[in-house]
């Protein structure tokens, strides 16, 4: 063990970074930072980019970190709805600074928006469900005067919706004079900003080494305050039982992503703490029923006989070891109109009763996709052992992550079980996903199953429409009834965040979504 412990420090030391565990006001993380593509805020979709985002850049609002149901005014102080229904005037903080000593102005809120929609990255489709495009973002985002923009978009949607929209990463506000500055070949500054940032965050990126290690410094300058720490070093450790081993020993301050078998060893040793919250990662087993799946498939007893064949509390409690909740609605607890009701539970008999009604045989044999990597095959290996109990045959297919996606995105599974994680905070973005199907081609997961209910779908884009709040929320309410009563999806768990960190660790906060980890007000 010692000699393992060696090598890894070693490793980390080669990094440039150094290993920087109990100097005064530094942090130290341990994690893997491999899916990381980029560190610019209308490019980077990550959960390691977006993990960061948040310390690096501000949006004109932001969910409260104390409330994540809640916005609050963030580089905006407030703002004034129009009078069309379709506008928003925000007012711009005074006073609020770029980290590099830049004023913000309404033309950096301006190029920001405009940038990524025009850059058109991963993310931007988040800003096009405004109804922006590359060819008409210039006429809805305005500088009004030196204090104020006013925002409006074309879409049938109301203003929640739409400050929601706004309050995702990818509508971080940059320092346009910066982007500018170090722009190649007309990029905006997105070649620089890849491992470079300027925001207005409670934190500025010092250094960037892919694959390594991440160091941010803290902003004097911050708008809201500046952080209690000086440094934050986030460090690549691909191996979790490594990361284990290094919050263990105390050279490191926070581990994160370590298994339930880990966790469980570490919990109640002496200077560390499991720090637990919701996740908006829901767990779903689905079944294609389009066109080329075989009948089976597509015959609503099988659906509604697999709601009765899984072992949730086993799953959750034994197998995970309380690292998942039992959930069966496609909006994560803690958003708001989630459905908390579970209606079932495994009941062998009452699923081969539903079978046997429907003429499904027993020994039907379906082939399960999973990923090749846990929790997922022993998730699996718990539903083949009840499905089995029912009479279906799950034969199982281990795969890495990719080949799973492509049998999805091509729908050529039989049955697969896969996570959601919301793209924005917005319920619309889970809904749209499970409940929407245009078939037009758009890959939803309901156009993946091959699943479309006309009432459904349209259900779903009244309430992205719907402009009361209070409605809207029963809109959804109604439409996750219905996914968990009748659809192909059979939704059973919600992820909760656990990690470990050093019992001298203190104010750290994090919320449901990728974004929501706040570094600002931790001491150690």
């Amino acid at each position: 063990m010692q000699c393992r412990l060696a090598s890894i420090l070693a490793g980390l030391l080669l990094s440039g970074v150094g290993v920087a565990a109990g100097v005064p006001g530094t942090l130290v993380v341990v994690q893997s930072l491999d899916d990381i593509v980029s560190l610019d805020p209308a490019e980077g979709f990550e959960l390691s980019s977006e993990s960061v985002f948040t310390s690096l850049y501000q949006r004109l609002v932001q969910s409260d970190p104390d409330k994540p149901g809640a916005l609050r005014a963030t580089l905006a102080s407030d703002w004034q709805p129009g009078a069309d229904g379709q506008s928003l005037v925000f007012t711009l903080r005074a006073g609020a600074t770029f980290a590099g000593g830049h004023a913000v102005r309404p033309e950096d809120v301006v190029f920001s928006l405009q940038r990524a929609v025009r850059l058109n990255r991963s993310p931007a489709f988040i800003l096009n469900e405004l109804g922006w495009t590359a060819d008409n973002v210039a006429g809805f985002i305005v500088k009004t005067d030196d204090g104020h923009v006013r925002v409006s978009w074309p879409a049938r949607v109301g203003t929640a919706f739409v400050l929601n929209v706004l309050s995702s990463t990818v509508a971080s506000i940059v320092d346009a004079l910066e982007a500018d500055r170090h722009q190649v070949n007309n990029d905006s500054g997105n070649g620089w900003l890849h491992t470079h940032s300027e925001g207005s965050g409670p934190f500025r990126m010092r250094r960037y080494i892919p694959h390594e290690a991440l160091v941010m410094d803290a902003n004097p300058r911050a708008p809201l305050g500046a952080p209690l720490l000086k440094t934050v070093v986030i460090k690549n450790v691909a191996d979790a039982a490594s990361r284990r081993l290094l919050v263990e020993v105390g050279d490191a301050d926070i581990a994160r992503d370590l298994g339930p078998d880990q966790i469980a060893a570490l919990r109640g040793k002496p200077d560390l703490r499991v720090f637990e919250s919701p996740s908006a990662s829901v767990h779903y087993l689905l079944f294609n029923g389009s066109n080329n799946a075989k009948p089976v498939l597509k015959n609503p007893a099988l659906w509604e006989a697999a709601r009765w064949l899984i072992d949730y509390d086993g799953i959750a409690g034994k197998l995970l070891k309380g690292q998942y909740l039992v959930h069966q609605a496609f909006l994560a607890h803690g958003f708001p109109g989630a459905l908390d009701t579970t209606p079932y539970h495994l009941d062998v008999p009452k699923a081969r009763e539903i079978l046997a009604k429907a003429g499904i045989a027993p020994g039907t044999a379906i082939t399960l996709d999973v990923f090749n990597q846990p929790p997922f095959n022993e998730i699996a290996q718990s539903l083949q052992a009840t499905f089995a109990q029912g009479g279906i045959r799950l034969q199982i297919l281990p795969g890495v992550a990719s080949e799973v996606y492509g049998k999805t995105r091509t729908r050529t599974e039989e049955a697969v079980w896969l996570y959601w994680i919301p793209d924005y905070y917005d319920a619309h973005s889970t809904a749209s996903a499970f409940a929407l199907n245009r078939e037009d081609g758009t890959q939803s997961i309901a156009w993946r199953a091959g699943w479309h209910i006309a009432k459904l779908s349209a259900q779903t884009i009244a309430a992205v429409e719907e402009r009361d709040p209070a409605a809207r929320i029963r809109d959804y309410e109604a439409i996750q009834a219905e996914v968990q009563r009748s659809s192909p999806f059979v939704i059973a768990l919600q992820e909760r965040t656990e990690l470990v960190m050093r019992s001298n660790v203190k104010g750290y906060r994090q919320g449901l979504t990728a974004e929501m980890v706040y570094y600002d007000r931790v001491t150690r």
